[in-house]
């Protein structure tokens, strides 16, 4: 019993000595030939402040972008409000190390090294997203090359041009530039090209859709010398439909609105002046509306102003036919006063029996057809001669007079509001289709 529980022991004792053996052994092959290097190793001798490829030539950075959003594009102030993640990627020999591996470095550690100076050129505002540290990645691969990777919003001017709002399509772009490395130093490049931007194709705006977008590599010339630069184009096609309804249909109905006046009666003057006055004050209302979200002080022209203008001219032509058909038909009335008066003047004067007979084409051209009767004595022959003479020089000079008013008189006013029926619209029809030919398509 003895002799077997020794033998035990030694089989349990040669058991444990070769585990530990075991793993001595390889926790030291690991640490030898697969430990990764550390930070501190790679800073070792590593000088931040000067570029990679230092006197060897510049160095070749290539930048890629993901469009996170467009969060506000104002025509007021002609600028953009976009976050962005930056990417950029340069190789430093300083950094190789053995291996196949990457290094995810702190954000907090790119005071360590060098990183190229990249601006936004047309920014107005910027800022670096630090919630809940600052958005920055830092990583190293084994043959030196690093990734730097940003997440800005910045706010980018945008030259736009108006004359065509809201059928308009403006041009945007994003330039990135390096600020004190010249070409000698610094070689900008998209990474994949036009594949370098995302998230324009998904992009989902208020009042634009994302048409078409394009990068450029181009140069900066300044007077300290010659910068690399790469740009972002990307064309904006605003949506109409919503100012169609906001604006353009309101604007039709009251010019609509404005021809129910031709079908009311000339003599019920508070109800045409009311449509009248109503609707110009009302499109007055509505320019002043439409230009609130555009800048006050402009060169611009813009197709809303047009047709707004067309609009208003429309309604106030309206009015103004109304005062013109009111002005004939009370002209008119006043011409057939006139002869009234003339047949009641010619009667008086002819006291003699005489009836004066008035056509209605020429009321001062009157006819006497009656004779007096058997006249008693010469004397009274004379006097009815003058007092007949006497009352044709008056007949007369009243004549001369209506025939210069009748020249600027219309025969019938109520023609007005007829032809105004089939005028208006016509004419509103053919504006509309030229206007909408020009913006849409030329």
């Amino acid at each position: 019993m003895s002799a077997l529980l020794h033998t035990l022991l030694i089989l349990c004792l040669s058991f444990t000595q070769g585990g530990c053996m075991y793993s001595s052994h390889h926790f030291g092959e690991w640490n030898d030939s697969q430990l990764l290097p550390t930070i501190q190793k790679l800073m070792k001798g590593y000088n931040r402040y000067l570029r990679p490829n230092f006197n060897e030539g510049p160095v070749e950075i290539g930048m890629s972008l993901d469009i996170a959003s467009i969060d506000a594009i104002s025509e007021i102030n002609m600028d953009y409000t976009a976050t962005i993640f930056l990417r950029q990627r340069w190789r430093d020999s300083r950094l190789v190390f053995p291996g196949n591996e990457s290094i995810s470095v702190d954000g907090r550690l790119v005071s360590l090294l060098w990183i190229p100076d990249t601006f936004i050129p047309d920014s107005k505002r910027s800022f670096l997203h630090d919630v809940t540290v600052e958005n920055r990645l830092i990583r190293i691969f084994s043959n030196g090359t690093v990734l730097y990777a940003l997440r800005i919003t910045a706010t980018i001017a945008c030259n736009m041009d108006l004359t065509k709002y809201p059928m308009d399509r403006q041009v945007c772009t994003l330039q990135l530039e390096s600020w004190g490395y010249n070409l000698q130093d610094v070689v900008f490049y998209w990474t994949r090209g036009n594949d370098s931007v995302r998230g324009l194709n998904t992009l989902r705006l208020a009042q634009y859709s994302v048409e078409s977008y394009y990068t450029t590599v181009s140069e900066a010339v300044y007077e300290t010398g010659q910068y690399p630069k790469l740009v972002l184009h990307f064309a904006l096609r605003r949506n109409v439909l919503f100012f169609i309804l906001e604006t353009y249909v309101p604007s039709i109905l009251l010019v609509v609105l404005s021809w129910v006046s031709f079908w009311i009666s000339q003599s019920s003057v508070p109800a045409r002046t009311c449509i009248g006055v109503t609707t110009v004050l009302t499109m007055t209302t509505l320019m002043m509306g439409a230009r609130t979200s555009l800048p006050n002080a402009n060169c611009f022209i813009k197709a809303i102003d047009v047709y707004l203008g067309i609009c208003f001219t429309f309604i106030f032509g309206a009015l103004l036919e109304y005062a013109c058909a009111h002005f004939c038909t009370m002209q008119h009335q006043t011409i057939e006063d006139l002869h009234r008066d003339l047949l009641r003047e010619l009667n008086e004067s002819n006291g003699n029996g005489s009836i004066p007979v008035v056509t209605s084409t020429q009321p001062n051209q009157s006819t006497e057809v009656g004779s007096t009767a058997e006249e008693p004595t010469k004397q009274s022959a004379t006097c009815d001669s003058s007092n007949n003479g006497g009352s044709k020089e008056k007949t007369a000079g009243q004549g001369c007079g209506r025939r210069a008013v009748s020249v600027f008189t219309v025969e019938n006013p109520h023609n007005i509001d007829r032809h105004a029926r089939t005028v208006f619209p016509t004419a509103f029809l053919f504006v509309n289709i030229l206007y909408w030919l020009y913006y849409l398509f030329l």
